[in-house]
């Protein structure tokens, strides 16, 4: 094991329960810069339906970002992410519609987390 939290984005369901007794701290470093845990949420939204936020305030952009967070919302329904809100590096602002990937324009966090909700209100 390499030491790193493993991600909870869009794991199957049976890794989920696992995660629950890993402790992952407010201050970590992501891509060799310090950052600072803003919001850690997991909202129930219906049977086998949830949504995970998770965003990073980070020293400077990751790497395709002009901001300065790390961020990754996910939408799940039964096991399956069906959206997917995330800045990984290189590959700047976008989204997961199912399968498909769509460029995002980042303006704010409330904005992104206001988008998130709507796309997942339309799903």
């Amino acid at each position: 094991m390499d030491g790193k939290a493993p991600s909870r984005q869009c794991l199957p369901n049976i890794a989920l329960p696992l995660l629950s007794l890993t402790i992952l701290p407010d201050v970590a470093t992501l891509s060799n810069m310090k950052a600072h845990l803003l919001i850690d949420e997991r909202k129930i939204v219906g049977d086998g339906v949830f949504a995970e936020i998770v965003v990073w305030q980070v020293q400077q952009p990751v790497p395709g970002s002009t901001h300065s967070y790390k961020y990754r919302l996910a939408y799940v329904v039964k096991g399956a992410c069906v959206l997917r809100y995330d800045n990984e590096a290189g590959m700047g602002d976008h989204k997961h519609l199912g399968e498909r990937r769509v460029l995002y324009t980042f303006t704010t966090l409330d904005q992104l987390v206001e988008d998130f909700w709507a796309d997942a209100a339309r799903l």
